[in-house]
């Protein structure tokens, strides 16, 4: 039996799972027979809802990432406590994936960006590849209180630096650790279908713009969703994570409260409507800066309002960086939750255009370099792995 490609993923949000389920689904077009195993603390739902073959799938804490309250509020001091018992035993954790692994025949891990994967790796003498733009050491160590945990960033960076190789993607930060550093373009999930397409599935009104409300599976709980259903030139677009039938009707799917839509999610899958194609159909998306959500405004051609988040280091590098590649603008969290959103909506839409898009073709550039690599392991060197592939 052929052997398999292992992605360890990391559950913070569902940046990483949607990631790396586009360089899974690039991979598996390429050559449907590829054994795919994955292990991650993100829900299930949007693997069996998002993956386009057959992947083993299994429930494992790979990371403790930031200590979300929602959306735009985090827990630094949780987060770190988390994080330095998580990683204080890395290497027993790493050696109990031994078993694991040989039983999903694993040729090739990958890592998006959990340091387990690189140790596990290690521990197993297989190849691994890291897949991501920041590293978490790099986030911790801009948080004061990782120096009452001495023994996490030298963990993180220990597991990392075992890692064959890293594909880096563009918004990033971090990555002194890794010795082989591979730059690919933005990963992003691209819209099949029209906004014409997607209104006639959904029923939705088309009289007026959609702006979609995408704040990722922590959500923000303080929105005036009064305030959004009374707006005049925009239709309001938010999903919600509620389980429902797939017996039931198209027109169960949504909930419509004046200019305010709120679609069930499951159902929408379902129903063939990935969300990426309601980024498409959207002319603005708003929402906190994150990867996921820029990559995609960026392949869709919409337009980005963001406000502000808690203490995460990412977040200066893709305010600097998105000008760039995205049409966006800023509002405060004061207008946020108010549901002030029009005018700033309205300057944004205003905005010229990027000249050039930037290429967003990384899950069809990673797939090729894991697929090589797993055709052509590297030999596990004495001292740090490299690998040249």
């Amino acid at each position: 039996m052929a052997p398999s490609i292992v992605f360890y993923i990391s559950g913070h949000g569902l940046g990483h799972a949607s990631r790396s389920i586009e360089v899974i689904n690039a991979i598996l077009a390429r050559r449907p027979e590829t054994r795919v195993g994955v292990r991650t603390s993100a829900p299930r739902w949007l693997f069996d809802l998002s993956v386009k073959g057959k992947v083993q799938f299994s429930t494992l804490e790979c990371d403790t990432g930031v200590v979300q309250v929602d959306a735009l509020t985090l827990d630094e001091a949780d987060s770190i406590r988390r994080a330095a018992a998580f990683h204080s035993d890395l290497v027993t954790r790493a050696a109990s994936e031994t078993r694991v692994l040989r039983e999903l025949g694993a040729g090739l891990i990958v890592g998006d960006i959990p340091p387990l994967a690189f140790a596990v790796g290690a521990s197993a003498g297989i190849a691994s590849i890291g897949l991501g733009n920041f590293t978490w050491d790099w986030v911790y160590a801009d948080y004061p209180r990782v120096r009452l945990a001495p023994s996490l960033l030298p963990a993180i960076r220990g597991a990392y630096a075992k890692a064959s190789m890293v594909l880096r993607l563009p918004m990033w930060g971090g990555f002194e650790s890794f010795s082989n550093v591979k730059d690919i373009p933005f990963v992003a999930r691209h819209a099949s279908k029209t906004r014409e397409e997607v209104a006639k599935i959904l029923k939705l009104p088309t009289e007026k713009p959609f702006i979609l409300s995408s704040f990722g599976g922590y959500g923000v709980q303080s929105l005036d969703t009064e305030a959004l259903s009374k707006f005049k030139k925009y239709t309001v677009l938010q999903t919600a994570n509620v389980p429902m039938s797939r017996a039931r009707s198209a027109a169960a799917l949504t909930d419509k409260k004046g200019s305010l839509i709120t679609i069930n999610e499951e159902g929408m899958y379902d129903a063939g409507v990935r969300y990426e194609d309601l980024v498409g159909a959207s002319e603005a998306v708003v929402s906190k800066p994150g990867y996921g959500i820029i990559s995609e405004a960026i392949a869709n051609d919409a337009a980005l309002l963001y406000t502000s988040r808690g203490h995460f280091p990412e977040y200066e590098i893709l305010v600097e960086e998105m000008p760039k590649y995205v049409r966006n603008a800023f509002i405060s969290q004061d207008d946020l939750f108010s549901g002030k959103w029009e005018p700033h909506i309205d300057k944004l839409l205003a905005q010229p255009k990027i000249k050039k898009k930037p290429e967003t073709n990384g899950a069809d550039v990673a797939a090729e370099i894991l697929l090589k690599a797993l055709d052509k392991p590297p030999k596990k060197p004495r001292g740090r792995p490299k690998a040249k592939f």
